[in-house]
This record gives structure tokens, sequence and C-alpha cells, in this order.
């Protein structure tokens, strides 16, 4: 099969923790080891989230003068570069020597007029209490909004429309290359009024661009890595229930969070109903029985309804 997997911020540096190479090496290194049990007889292409990343970036940014400071889509390409590397380290580790790689910088079309550029709602960043949220805000010129108990910074998240490397991504497959793109959800650009493509203060979101590359790549699968074993309704309470398997239309009417699984599912139900084919929300512990099709919760046009575990 062709396989995409998104990988959640989660695989890269865990909520609260400290933003190091360290970290963020080891927990890449987790989340390849589960990756590199389903590379035999599979094509392989790696999406990746990059908010905490970007975010750092952005801070160490601050110590430089206004105008010296690198924009997002800047960021976003160094970024992509960072975090490919070591994804392409620690799963070649695992793998064959013989086993190529490739790292791609993505760019991403957006739309001028994407209704997200007046209502920021990507989480970039580390997390603060709500103080210190607030006087960065005031200090920095940031939006900040609640994420969980916390505050984070939050920027415009404008839908992906085009990729435009899909094809150098095709060729680097049909060479058996694993490919490593759209991190972070791609480097956000737009064409000016002069059609000369240029980049934008964005960060688009990972799940939305991954649903329409592995759409672009017509991959059999798309897998959303997430920290939960499933999408669940009543999440956190006494009455909560795991969906193992459910149709588009009847997903999306059950409403999820707009900052955490709600671009998951909808990225899900993007790619099953635009393509007849599934997609799986699950953590990377279960990616073989991902594979198998026993494992997560499943997302396809093939039946309706929606069946719980």
């Amino acid at each position: 099969m062709r396989i995409v997997v998104a990988l959640g911020g989660n695989a890269l540096l865990r909520r609260g923790e400290p933003m190091t190479a360290d970290n963020q090496r080891a927990n890449i290194r987790t989340a390849t080891e589960q990756i590199a049990k389903i590379h035999p007889g599979n094509e392989l292409v790696i999406a990746h989230g990059n908010g905490p990343q970007v975010g750092l970036l952005s801070l160490q940014g601050l110590s430089y003068k206004p105008d010296e400071a690198y924009p997002l889509d800047v960021l976003g390409a160094e970024t992509e570069g960072m975090i490919g590397y070591m994804i392409e380290q620690e799963l070649g580790n695992l793998l064959d020597f013989e086993v190529p790689f490739a790292t791609l910088l993505t760019q991403v079309e957006v739309d001028a007029n994407d209704p997200a550029f007046k209502d920021p709602t990507k989480f970039i960043g580390p997390v603060y209490a709500k103080d210190e949220a607030e006087r960065l805000a005031k200090e920095k010129g940031w939006v900040v909004k609640p994420d969980g108990d916390k505050y984070r910074r939050v920027v415009a998240s404008p839908k992906p429309k085009r990729i435009f490397e899909i094809r150098p991504i095709k060729w680097l497959l049909e060479k058996s290359s694993i490919v490593i793109c759209a991190g972070g959800g791609g480097i956000p650009t737009m064409y000016d009024e002069n059609r000369k493509l240029k980049g934008i203060e964005a960060v688009i979101d990972k799940d939305l661009c991954s649903a329409l590359l592995a759409e672009q790549l017509d991959a059999d699968l798309l897998i959303i890595a997430t920290d939960v074993d499933a999408a669940y309704v009543d999440f956190g309470k006494p009455t909560q229930k795991a969906i193992a398997q459910a149709h588009p239309d009847e997903l999306e009417r059950l409403g999820f969070a707009a900052g955490s699984m709600g671009p998951k599912v909808q990225a899900a139900c993007d790619f099953a109903r635009h393509t007849g084919k599934v997609a799986v929300i699950s953590s990377l512990e279960n990616i073989e029985d991902i594979v198998k099709g026993t494992a997560g919760t499943r997302v396809s046009t093939a039946k309706p309804g929606i069946s719980y575990r």
C-alpha cells in the first residue's frame, strides 16, 4: 500500500516538555520505531506537525531587531529541514542501509482571502499560565487563546489549496524512497497581484494538508497519528466511547474541538469522502493493527452509520 502517516506534535515534543533537541530526538526515535514496522511491502510518506518548533524559532527571533526577525513561512521551511533530518536519521538507523530517504521542502498555496487571517486559531510555541500569556500578548502584539488549562499563542491557519511539489514527491516514491514532506502543513505561500509566488505569515494545519497530500498521491491509507487510540465522544467523561468506524457524514455531525481532535476528524472525512478510501485516527503504538484494519477510528464511505468499541 501507499501510506501517508501524519505525525502529531506529541510525536515530536510532548506538551509542557522542555523544547530541547535531545527531547525532540528521543520522541522522534520512539515514533520511528513504530513506523519502521510497516515499511516492508509498503510505500511510506511522512508528514509532521511543527507548532512547538516554529513557535520556538519565533521566540528566538524576538532577540533580534524587529526588521531582522524572520517571518513564519521562512521559519516553517527551517522546521521542515530540522525535523526531516531527525526523522531520516532515526528511521534510517532502523531500516536497511539501501533504503533511500528524501526530505522535501514543500510549498503549499493558500487563499489570500481565507477567513482564517481574521480569526487566528493555530497554536504555536510553548504553553503559558494565563497571566504570563496576557503579558506576552500585550508586549509582543500576539493573539493568545486557552489551550486546555494553559494559554498559547495563535496564528492564522488558512486551508491548503495546492501542493506545488506533488510531482517530485511522486517521482521519489517511484524510486522506492521514503519521503518526508509537507512538514507543519507545508510552507504557506500565495500569489501576489503580479502572479508572483510569495510566502505569507501563517501556519497551515498539518492534518488538513496531509489529507490533501494523501489524496493527490492516490494513497491507499491515511494514518493520522495522535496521542489517543481513537476519536471519542464525551472524551474525558464517564460516558466516553471510542469510535470504531464511521461514515464521514455521521462523524462530522458529532462536533469535535477545533483546537484538538477537530482538524483530525475533518482531515479524515475529507480524505475518505474525496477518495473512497480509508483514513484512521489512532496512536502510533497501534500502527501495525491500523494497517491490518483492526485498530483506531476508521473513517470510510464504504458503509453508512457509526459504530463504537
